[in-house]
């Protein structure tokens, strides 16, 4: 097995979720997330981090709600 530098998240357990389901549908070759390591915690490979923080944001956003003026 080949080492990787990873990255150490932590989160609660609703977004720990939510990545969960966005490295599954990235697909085995594209996926971040190294090792789910409990409840709120993942480690994900450290050269994928900027854009999993980007792509998380996106998710987020989209669940949130705004009043409209």
């Amino acid at each position: 097995m080949k080492a990787v530098k990873g990255v150490l998240i932590t989160c609660d357990a609703a977004v720990k979720q939510i990545l969960i389901a966005m490295n599954e549908r990235r697909g085995i070759n594209n996926a971040f997330v190294i090792e789910d390591l409990d409840q709120t915690h993942l480690l994900i490979k450290a050269d994928e981090e900027e854009s999993m923080r980007l792509e998380l944001e996106a998710e987020l956003e989209k669940n949130t709600y705004t009043l409209e003026p």
